[in-house]
């Protein structure tokens, strides 16, 4: 993301950069959300991992990170009831 990401999407949230001369404000105000939104997904993925393999014996792939990133993902259930219901 480069200076010219942050000022469009400045202009898409309805703020206007060009009244203020705050670019480095927006600049670094991007680089918090963003530094926020990755320790999130992180931490997301990781709890969701150290359950399945706690709980389940199964380990995330690719597809099941990005459905937790974009909180899609739906949490296995390794409940008595569920695994027998599979049989």
């Amino acid at each position: 993301m480069d200076c010219e990401d942050i000022i469009r999407m400045a202009r898409e949230a309805g703020l206007d950069p060009d009244l203020w001369n705050y670019t480095d404000a927006f600049e670094r105000f991007a680089a918090l959300v963003a530094a926020a939104e990755r320790e999130r997904i992180c931490k997301a993925i990781k709890e969701e991992d150290d359950y399945c393999v706690t709980e389940g014996d199964y380990m995330l792939d690719w597809d099941d990170g990005i459905a937790i990133a974009k909180r899609d993902w739906v949490r296995p259930d390794y409940s008595a009831t569920a695994i027998r219901g599979m049989r």
